[in-house]
């Protein structure tokens, strides 16, 4: 009966504050001059670069804590120089952002999935990660789990990072500035792909980037307000699984699986980055 109850709940939360996914309504292409299309019927998008210019998009709408999903299907064959980048950011010279950057490589060789978090402009907390699979054959999903006491990134419902709410010793963590939902498709040729050493082979362009099956399931910020901000039992704030989320005993394991196996840098154990000491977050277990 509980977990009935569960369900029910986490479904009614959904139906709240779900976003399932039509580019036409949730996003605005923001650059790009004509290099990204919204097709079939706003369930596709698709970024491409070429050497006059890559593009992007963002969401109408802001969050302020959600659980967001996207499918995508990275630039195949020999896609380095370039980084496919799909984040949260909030404007200003303050801005909190929460980064999936994936960085082109040459044919055969892995893509690297760069991920940072920042807060009020700083970042600095950089881990890097191979993927298990091809991101280019296919679309895989690629989640942010944002809720007031961690973030977790997730890649086809594994976890590969958890960045936990540290304010009780001092680190900064991103819960008060809304962020809107950000990807571009760019040349980084001088510093995306062995630190710049490898450019982008323009006879291989357009490259291309397809995204799809977008789902937000998360607070919306409007005029000052957030929608998970009612006081009712029922409101997504109480009733949706993802706002007091922590990862279960399976999702620690898959997570060290990951990091085991997969990481390929991780900023707290760059100990000559930081000749002052490890940032405190990583100094706790």
């Amino acid at each position: 009966m509980a977990s009935v109850l569960h369900l029910s709940l986490l479904l009614l939360g959904s139906l709240m504050v779900a976003s399932a996914g039509n580019f036409h309504q949730d996003f605005d292409i923001t650059w790009g001059d004509g290099r990204a299309n919204i097709l079939n019927n706003g369930q596709l998008l698709t970024l491409s670069l070429d050497k006059a210019s890559g593009a992007g998009f963002q969401s109408k709408n802001e969050y302020l804590f959600g659980k967001i999903d996207m499918q995508l299907k990275l630039v195949p064959g020999n896609s380095a120089g370039t980084v496919t980048a799909y984040y949260l950011k909030s404007p200003g010279q303050t801005w909190d952002e929460i980064d999936f950057e994936f960085l082109g490589n040459l044919s055969g060789d892995p893509y690297t999935l760069h991920t940072n978090v920042f807060t009020n402009g700083k970042g600095d907390k950089e881990q890097q990660f191979h993927l298990w699979f091809d991101p280019t054959a296919d679309f895989h999903t690629y989640s942010i789990l944002w809720n007031p006491q961690r973030i977790v990134f997730s890649v086809d419902g594994t976890p590969i990072r958890e960045f936990k709410n540290s304010e009780s010793i001092g680190v900064a963590f991103p819960k008060n500035q809304p962020m809107r939902i950000y990807s571009s498709l760019w040349n980084a040729d001088d510093w995306a792909t062995r630190g710049g050493l490898v450019k982008t082979d323009w006879t291989h362009a357009p490259f291309t980037a397809s995204y799809r099956n977008f789902n937000a399931d998360a607070c919306v910020w409007s005029n000052g307000k957030s929608s998970c901000a009612s006081s009712s039992p029922s409101s997504p704030s109480s009733s949706s699984a993802w706002f007091s989320q922590e990862l279960d005993s399976t999702s620690q394991e898959r997570l060290k699986w990951v990091q085991k196996n997969y990481m390929i840098y991780n900023y707290c154990a760059d100990a000559k980055r930081f000749p002052q000491g490890l940032p405190a977050e990583c100094r706790t277990s």
